[in-house]
């Protein structure tokens, strides 16, 4: 199926607090307009810093439950994830804005739950109502610290641990993560555990602005493969859905981190960096590189960013005035995303090892048929089997030979079917005495020429000679046998009709002569 162009559809979801900057932040009616009004800093002279802005977003996220954001945002992606597009969910902001508790949500409260198990959740009920379909779902969950790829399922006993350097591999196919252990799913709670399973083991710390801050990037992702029930052919479809959770960017100067905290800050601040030139340069359509390797967040993110993706961008910001250059940066951020282009497209695949079949078949069925219609003919048993080497060779043999015949030996062979011929016609065309003698005093009849009625009653021996003087001796020029039977036939009509045409006045008293028609004329003289 061809792919149409999309865009990043970007919705900002906004964390409740009782100090809310209600002469900095304005949202209008229409829950898609942000207004950020700035202070101008009086101490300068001149200022000519720009201090209103408005964003535009499909959607604003103000004071909205979780299952209202999971509607918005994540629901028609899972969907159209069954039906074999890709598709990405991330969410980005500031550390402390609300992006784990949006993603995730909170483990202990059910109806307080995230994107990714309500995600989990539809998927499951989603594969049991569509019963035409068979679906076979597999989940990996992978960490992006400090610019290393970690395996946060790799604790599991089934994990496949031989391979534990893991690298990002775009194979023209898609990009995935070599090493990166993948899990067969069977139903939602066994999801689920896949997914407390990894957020254990995720990498956190505590700072002035977050007390459980993730300190890595995270991507937990669903595979899916859907086979028809009904339909027996070898095409399946699949698809890829990255549920992205990001580590939010620091103002190292109000986080107050040190140590290893800060180091950390400063790979996540670089990553963050590295996405948004990336963010950049996908916006701008004159751009034809991409800097999608600068990091291992931007190169795994390389299909949900410019890609086959069906891409959804949860921007999280918080409502306070101390926060409000991070959020004028996150809005920022999420219009330059808004302008990304994506093509997304159902990822039809044959497989072979079916096709192989289905095709085998065909042609048993092919070959069954065949044989009917050859025992319905009355022909002898044809083989339809593949010629072996042997017969190859022999029939290549036999083409080179006759190629490699010199024009002496055609012409020879040529002169004596000429002279087969005239004998043969001389023999078969004689009229007898008395028919020339019963036509002379009736009609008119040119001497030479027998009636068409006298070709029906050649005898058997004299048409298998001349068949068999066709196989043998005009072998070597096939293009003479049309020939001399266009010929044939051309005179024979000719002098037919004229003959019949002067008979006509005396045909009631003429007296006829009927020959007995022994057997059929040969097909030369039939053939049309």
């Amino acid at each position: 199926m061809s792919a149409r162009s999309n865009g990043v559809s970007v919705f900002v979801r906004t964390r409740p607090s009782v100090n809310f900057a209600q002469d900095l932040i304005e949202y209008l009616p229409d829950q898609k307009t942000i207004n950020i009004h700035m202070k101008k800093d009086t101490r300068n002279v001149v200022n000519n810093q720009q201090s209103d802005w408005a964003f535009k977003m499909d959607g604003v996220l103000h004071n909205v439950s979780q299952s209202h954001v999971y509607d918005m945002t994540a629901k028609n992606v899972v969907l159209r994830a069954l039906d074999g597009y890709n598709g990405t969910v991330m969410c980005y902001g500031q550390t402390g804005a609300g992006k784990t508790y949006t993603m995730t949500g909170a483990t202990e409260n059910y109806k307080q739950r995230g994107i990714i198990p309500r995600a989990l959740q539809q998927i499951f009920r989603e594969t049991e109502e569509r019963s035409e379909q068979a679906f076979t779902v597999w989940i990996s969950f992978l960490e992006i610290y400090n610019e290393t790829l970690f395996d946060l399922l790799s604790t599991l006993p089934d994990a496949d641990s031989r391979d534990s350097q893991m690298t990002i591999v775009d194979d023209g196919n898609g990009v995935r993560v070599k090493g990166l252990s993948v899990h067969l799913t069977n139903n939602e709670e066994e999801a689920l555990n896949l997914l407390f399973e990894g957020e254990t083991n995720r990498i956190i710390a505590s700072h002035a602005l977050n007390k459980n801050s993730s300190r890595s990037h995270c991507i937990l992702t669903v595979y899916i493969e859907s086979r028809s029930r009904t339909l027996s052919n070898a095409k399946y479809v699949t698809s890829k859905l990255n549920l992205v959770d990001l580590a939010g960017s620091e103002r190292l100067g109000k986080t107050g981190s040190e140590g290893q905290v800060l180091r950390e800050a400063m790979y996540i601040n670089k990553s963050l960096s590295f996405l948004e030139q990336a963010i950049i340069a996908l916006a701008d359509h004159r751009r034809d590189h991409i800097p999608f390797r600068q990091s291992k967040l931007t190169y795994a993110l390389k299909d949900s960013l410019g890609g086959n993706c069906n891409t959804v961008l949860v921007a999280n910001i918080y409502e306070e005035a101390a926060q409000i250059e991070e959020t004028l940066s996150t809005l920022r951020f999420a219009t330059r995303m808004k302008c990304v282009q994506t093509e997304p497209a159902v990822n039809e695949h044959i497989d072979p090892v079916l096709q192989v079949k289905k095709l085998e078949m065909e042609i048993r069925q092919l070959k069954n048929e065949l044989a009917i219609h050859d025992s319905l003919a009355n022909r002898s048993l044809v083989s339809y089997d593949a010629m072996s080497d042997t017969q190859i060779a022999d029939i290549n043999f036999q083409v080179h030979r006759y190629l490699e015949g010199t024009t002496d030996e055609i012409e020879c062979l040529l002169l004596v079917v000429s002279v087969e011929f005239e004998s043969w016609y001389n023999e078969s065309y004689l009229i007898p005495e008395e028919v020339q003698n019963a036509l002379r005093d009736r009609g008119s009849i040119r001497p030479g020429m027998m009636p068409l009625n006298r070709v029906l009653a050649l005898e058997e021996d004299e048409q298998e000679r001349f068949e068999r003087l066709h196989q043998e001796l005009l072998s070597s020029s096939p293009g003479s046998i049309s020939f001399y039977n266009a010929h044939m036939r051309t005179q024979q009509r000719k002098h037919y009709f004229r003959a019949m045409s002067q008979a006509q006045p005396q045909r009631k008293t003429a007296r006829v002569i009927i020959p007995q028609v022994k057997n059929k004329p040969p097909s030369i003289l039939l053939s049309s």
